[in-house]
């Protein structure tokens, strides 16, 4: 015989709504307008586990910002895809305007480049330091046409800062451009790096204020007599004492206007 009736049947259990479905998270573009904007890039310090992590970046194909002995930079492995024109996009630099390479040694630059006998005499003088020479790229050697902005010359350098020069040993030369938007004063310390540039960078080297404060010296040696392209940290006059007493006919100085 069955039991009485309930008296306490069970509340039907309310359907269970369904979750509102969470909007996807809009993309920061990779280069953003004038900022201020929200910071990516790691700051971290200038010291070997600093180091260890831009070599890292940059063999992945990311933007560094690095010192040097004349101001912040922006670098990228030369072989890394699309590298280049990142580097453009960053700064929001005109592709007419070439990259410098920036390398660990003589013998490095070398394998890009030919030098001529002035060049050589001008490197011995001011390498390591804050000069740069346009020199004619060596034949067959490839790079990216972005590079040199199509052009069969390439501004090199070696700085006189242990960190690019440590990057490049790792990497291979570092196309590197001032750390700064394109007409607009060059960053001197990481931090200034990280308000200019933003989320255009991946990895920022913090290593305090740079020494220097002047954007280099360039000098095209890569045909006739060398001349003054941009005034810079290495006054003319001395660039021209050195040509000089090399016995070596020359355009310097000369009347260039100082540019980042």
């Amino acid at each position: 015989m069955g039991g009485p009736p309930d008296e306490h049947p069970k509340r039907a259990v309310p359907a269970v709504r369904p979750k509102r479905a969470v909007p996807a998270v809009r993309a920061v573009p990779a280069v953003p307008g004038p900022g201020p904007w929200p910071m990516s890039a790691r700051l971290v310090a200038d010291d070997p586990a600093g180091l260890a992590a831009a070599i890292e970046v940059l063999r992945a194909g990311g933007l560094v910002g690095l010192p040097t002995d004349t101001v912040y930079g922006i670098a990228v492995a030369l072989d890394a895809p699309g590298g280049i024109e990142r580097l453009f996009a960053a700064k929001a630099r005109p592709p007419e305007r070439a990259i410098v390479v920036l390398a660990d040694a003589l013998d490095q630059v070398a394998e890009l480049v030919t030098l001529p006998p002035e060049a050589r005499v001008l490197a011995a003088a001011c390498w390591p330091g804050g000069l740069t020479l346009v020199l004619p790229i060596r034949p067959g050697v490839s790079l990216p046409a972005a590079l040199s902005a199509g052009l069969p010359t390439l501004g090199v350098r070696v700085p006189d800062h242990p960190t690019p020069r440590a990057l490049a040993r790792a990497v291979g030369p570092l196309p590197t451009t001032s750390a700064n938007r394109h007409g607009e004063p060059p960053a001197l310390d990481g931090a200034a790096v990280l308000a200019a540039l933003g989320e255009a960078l991946d990895l920022v080297l913090d290593g305090g204020p740079v020494r220097g404060g002047t954007s280099s010296t360039v000098v095209d040696c890569s045909s006739g007599p060398p001349r003054l392209l941009r005034a810079g940290a290495i006054p003319a006059d001395a660039l021209a004492a050195v040509l000089d007493d090399a016995g070596f006919a020359h355009r310097l100085p000369g009347e260039a206007p100082p540019g980042t």
